[in-house]
């Protein structure tokens, strides 16, 4: 019996590649030059695909060469790479890589936010510099008796929360609706949260739905105390907003391990000295990121094997119901 064609659009971790080269008859977009002409061939044939935001978003005009497409495998828990409504349109499952990332992320956040802190980064520099030599790292600010405001309190939104409680600081959310059964204070606005908070956690999903969520607006609610953590998209944050916010001193300081147009970083935050930057690595470990290219694998060979996707996303259309 012939394998599957699944395509994968840009390279993976070798866990990915391995477990679905042996599932099916998987075909390398990245590895061909002229990648329209390639489409153009196996286009027709291909039932499935593994992505990541390396290959960019996959929209209408790659649906266009896949007819034939059943299921999108997305690596990460943002899936703001697809079209998923396009995709629901056309009957393909979306799906992505949910909960086995949650702790790694809050794990990281929690890092961030006492790095920006207490400038880790800054005086880690200021020792190597031999500066200590001639005189004591000045003093920092702190996480004692701070307000923190967490945009987002879905599944990683709620384990920052818990690693939070340890720190003994007041805890608020905002989202798109109040949650039934949780106790920390709801806003249901984002200028009224930076108010009530000196600390903003961004973890909210990516997406036209909150492109600069964070403004100008937002940050000057948060005041000149305030520190902005951003370990969600970089288009949640209005960088242009947040550079004059840092520049300004509307704001006290910030922690970003995403950003609007990644790679790049623009020069005004790298030469900002109280600002902590990281190259989106909050999921980020051998441990972490091979689960998450496992369940990338998983959810492929789970729906061509007629048991349904494991962790589709809710705006495509999975009725429960397994392949027939």
């Amino acid at each position: 019996m012939s394998k599957t064609d699944v395509l994968m659009t840009a390279p993976m971790m070798p866990i990915v590649i391995e477990a679905l080269d042996e599932a099916f008859n998987l075909h390398r977009l990245w590895e061909h030059e002229d990648r329209e002409q390639y489409l153009s061939e196996i286009g027709p044939r291909i039932r499935g695909v593994a992505t990541s935001t390396l290959y960019g978003r996959m929209d209408a005009a790659l649906f266009e060469r896949l007819p034939n497409l059943e299921i999108v495998s997305s690596f990460g828990v943002g899936y703001d790479n697809v079209d998923v409504t396009e995709a629901a349109g056309r009957s393909i499952i979306v799906t992505n890589t949910p909960d086995v990332l949650n702790d790694e992320v809050a794990d990281l956040t929690l890092g961030l936010l006492l790095a920006t802190l207490r400038k880790i980064p800054q005086a880690d520099r200021y020792l190597r510099e031999g500066r200590w030599l001639e005189a004591p790292f000045p003093l920092s600010p702190t996480l004692r008796q701070r307000k923190i405001g967490i945009v987002g309190l879905g599944r990683i939104g709620k384990a920052i929360a818990k690693r939070l409680e340890g720190f003994d600081v007041s805890i608020a959310y905002h989202g798109r609706t109040r949650q039934e059964g949780v106790a920390y204070a709801y806003h249901p606005t984002l200028v009224g949260l930076a108010e009530a908070c000196d600390v903003l956690v961004v973890i909210t999903p990516g997406g036209a739905s909150t492109k600069h969520l964070v403004n100008a607006d937002v940050l000057k609610a948060l005041g000149p105390n305030g520190v902005l953590i951003n370990v969600a998209r970089g288009s949640v944050v209005d960088e242009r907003a947040l550079i004059e916010a840092l520049r300004s001193r509307t704001i006290l300081t910030a922690g970003l391990d995403v950003y609007e147009d990644e790679p790049r970083v623009p020069q005004e935050l790298i030469e900002m000295e109280q600002v902590v930057l990281l190259p989106h690595i909050a999921s980020g470990s051998v441990h972490t990121r091979n689960a998450m290219g496992q369940l990338v694998a998983d959810n492929l060979i789970a729906w061509f094997e007629g048991r349904g996707p494991l962790t589709p996303v809710s705006e495509t259309p999975w009725n429960g119901l397994t392949k027939s």
